[in-house]
């Protein structure tokens, strides 16, 4: 790993995208690495756009402010890139974690995993809403390499139990398998 990895999610309220970063905290502590985990948004209702923040080091980390310059950007739901810019801030070499079947509608070092998909056929959905914060973890995991798969499914079964544990960590494994890189050269 490099000293440290910067990571922003880009969600909406119920997506759990705070339990995504809280949980990568975890597993990046569970490989011995330092993290930190925190969410910044407005009016705590469904559907409201929610950013969540973890930064992964070697060293202890002292920062608390919400990461204006991600390595990476985790987008949970897509529909965010018509009406707010997730993108902004991210590091020319940065890579971009995406929520999306098909071609991207965004260039870039992307990674791309139909998480909606997978859940609706996992049937991992609330309130007719489909919980891809977990499957956007293992895309992830593939992205960047850390932290260990193992290690986040460690996690979600300090989080979850019984069936929900084991569903979760299918479906982690899955997006995990199912995640490409989209090699596009920018012009």
């Amino acid at each position: 790993m490099e000293s440290s990895l910067e990571i922003r999610f880009h969600g909406r309220g119920g997506q759990g995208v705070v339990t995504a970063a809280n949980l990568l905290a975890e597993a990046a502590g569970l490989d011995g690495l330092f993290s930190s985990a925190f969410p910044i948004y407005g009016a705590e209702r469904r559907g409201a756009e929610i950013e969540s923040y973890c930064r992964i080091s070697d060293s202890q980390i002292r920062e608390t402010s919400p990461i204006e310059e991600p390595d990476v950007v985790v987008i949970l739901d897509p529909t965010l890139l018509k009406i707010s810019n997730p993108l902004k801030g991210l590091k020319k070499d940065g890579k971009i974690v995406l929520n999306w079947k098909g071609n991207p509608p965004v260039s870039g070092r992307i990674f791309l995993v139909d998480a909606t998909g997978i859940a609706m056929e996992l049937k991992l959905v609330k309130s007719g809403w489909p919980l891809v914060n977990i499957l956007m973890l293992g895309a992830l995991v593939k992205a960047v390499g850390v932290p260990s798969l193992d290690s986040v499914k460690k996690a979600i079964d300090s989080e979850f139990s019984g069936n929900v544990a084991e569903l979760n960590k299918r479906a982690v494994e899955l997006a995990y398998e199912s995640t490409r890189e989209v090699k596009e050269i920018v012009a």
